[in-house]
């Protein structure tokens, strides 16, 4: 019996595995692209590691691949017979539970595991980031907020993990719309743990979400090194700094980053697809060319069109299908969601199908065929439970800006100034280019409707 970095009990032998599992947990805080080598590392040594087992589990249904779920199955029945060999401890227990609530359709019991865990051991900062990363991708924005609010006590100035609780701190608070505390727990987040690719980044998104996108390329500028040692989270990291550069009317600086950084190799994760598709959107609704790149995107997108793990995930598949003009995969990607839809015992991701899930697809076909009224009414729709498809306020702007750009082009004028005031609410009350531009057509149409068809992108 060994105990970890924060005084817990481990039930594993080798001190090397000890050292192993450590680094596994820092690397994980930090988004690092070592995290499955140490983890290996450990399961190597002590394959009865239980903890080790499940955790590689959840790691896999993170990744929202249909492939994958196998994987995570496997994981969850080696973490069931090393329970059996070597009994685990309460807490490690814990996450064979937490891994099989998920495994059953059940995140959100998975989180329930999690937080029961960090209510005996709350400096687990494992616990801490699977049940904020599994909230953010069930849009829980004030459960992430109150689980670490309630740890903060715990992580004293000697916590290995400080830092990055007030990374995860400052991401809870700005999707919460607490911008200022959001700022503060990120800088202060990065200066204790440098590599806080996560605390770094949500103080680009304080700074999205208020519109202030030159202070956004400004405090990226220089801090390369927070996020070069990552995984593929360091694509989204240059994705914002594209975003920032796209508010400020810097095209070049947008298409460059996005084929030396953001689509650079190519991978098909539903994150780095997220990253492409909504940028090149983006784009296009501000009426820029983006040449041949929606290809690219929508080869694998329409590989990936049956894995049905996260309505985030096939939104923007189907986001890329839309792009390149691909009809038929569109239809066939929406019959699936229709089949889905149907299942009611399917578990709590997929019932997510059917609300927002069917609108916004709805909504994503008919925009791509120019029929605007159909588009705005389904997207239109689909935005009052948009969250329920996770991800960040960032990331579901794509969608905000589609029903906007809709409800303009099928002359819903009030309905769309209503949105884009909604949109300033959550902003500080702030107006970036895009809502600028937006009201601006809005008041000309008014006067003159032809102004409703001069959406940059027509």
């Amino acid at each position: 019996m060994r105990s970890d970095q924060f005084g817990y009990e481990l039930t594993i032998s080798s001190p090397t595995a000890a050292e192993a599992w450590d680094k596994m947990v820092l690397a994980f805080l930090a988004h690092a692209a070592k995290t499955p080598e140490y983890l290996g590392a450990v399961l190597s040594q002590e394959p009865d590691f239980a903890m080790a087992h499940a955790t590689k589990g959840l790691f896999f249904l993170m990744l929202g691949r249909r492939e994958l779920n196998e994987t995570a199955q496997e994981a969850h029945r080696s973490a069931v017979d090393a329970a059996q060999r070597s009994v685990p401890t309460a807490r490690e227990a814990g996450y064979v539970r937490a891994l099989g609530a998920w495994l059953d359709g059940r995140p959100s019991e998975t989180v329930r595991e999690m937080e029961a865990i960090l209510t005996r051991w709350p400096e687990d900062a494992l616990a801490m980031k699977i049940s904020h990363a599994t909230r953010f991708i069930l849009g829980d924005g004030k459960g992430m907020r109150a689980s670490i609010e309630a740890l903060l006590p715990a992580y004293d100035a000697k916590n290995p993990a400080r830092g990055y609780l007030f990374g995860c701190h400052a991401f809870s608070l700005e999707e919460t719309g607490d911008y200022a505390r959001a700022e503060t727990a990120g800088r202060l987040g990065l200066s204790l743990s440098p590599d806080d690719a996560w605390g770094l980044h949500a103080v680009a998104h304080v700074f999205d979400m208020t519109a202030n996108a030159r202070a956004g390329l400004n405090w990226l500028e220089g801090r390369e090194h927070a996020w070069a040692h990552c995984n593929n989270f360091r694509y989204h990291v240059w994705w914002h700094k594209a975003l920032m550069h796209l508010d400020q009317g810097e095209i070049d600086a947008v298409f460059d980053l996005y084929d030396t950084e953001i689509r650079r190799d190519k991978t098909d994760d539903f994150r780095d697809i997220s990253n492409g598709t909504s940028l090149l959107m983006r784009l296009e609704l501000e009426g820029h060319d983006v040449g041949d790149r929606w290809e690219e995107l929508a080869e694998i997108s329409e590989r990936r069109s049956e894995d049905a793990c996260l309505l985030f995930a096939d939104l923007h598949y189907l986001l890329a299908l839309v792009g390149d003009n691909r009809d038929m995969a569109v239809k066939g990607m929406l019959a699936r969601m229709h089949r889905d839809a149907k299942q009611t015992n399917a578990g709590e991701l997929m019932a997510r199908m059917a609300n927002p899930g069917l609108s916004a697809a709805t909504g994503l076909e008919a925009f791509g065929e120019g029929d605007y009224k159909t588009a705005f009414l389904n997207l239109g729709r689909a935005r009052r439970s948009m969250q329920l498809a996770g991800g960040s306020h960032a990331q579901r702007d794509v969608f905000e800006r589609l029903t906007i750009d809709a409800a303009i082009r099928g002359g819903f004028l009030d309905e769309a100034e209503n949105i884009l005031q909604e949109r300033a609410t959550q902003r500080a009350g702030r107006l970036d280019s895009y809502a600028n531009t937006r009201l601006e057509l809005i008041s000309r149409s008014r006067v003159d409707w032809d102004d409703a068809d001069r959406l940059p992108a027509e």
